[in-house]
């Protein structure tokens, strides 16, 4: 099994939950984040003052596959949340040992 973590753009978040639903993906945990990457947040103008935000809004989606289709699951992530600017964000693919659905005592891709 795989962990993978996408760090996206808030407003591209129903886009790639579309994608992940075509490819069968049966659930995800969503978190909203806040962080920064090579841009180091951005400046904003608010009543006159310009200041400067470090942390940028960003969506975090967890999601656990099956091994063999991880790279499709990178995939439609990638053509779904990009836009082509800074701040797109990125994935994180981890190896999973074990998972547990904790109402049945399922375990592995049974429990996923």
């Amino acid at each position: 099994m795989k962990k993978i973590e996408a760090v996206i753009k808030p407003f591209k978040l129903d886009d790639v939950k579309e994608a992940l639903n075509a490819l069968g993906v049966a659930g995800m945990t969503l978190s909203e984040v806040k962080g920064f990457g090579r841009q180091r947040g951005h400046k904003e103008v608010y009543r006159g003052e310009e200041y400067r935000v470090d942390f940028v809004p960003k969506a975090k989606i967890d999601v656990v596959v099956e091994t063999a289709m991880y790279e499709q699951v990178v995939e439609a992530i990638v053509r779904s949340a990009k836009t082509g600017k800074i701040g797109d964000g990125k994935i994180f693919v981890t190896n999973l040992e074990q998972a547990v659905r904790i109402r049945t005592g399922e375990t592995g891709r049974n429990a996923i």
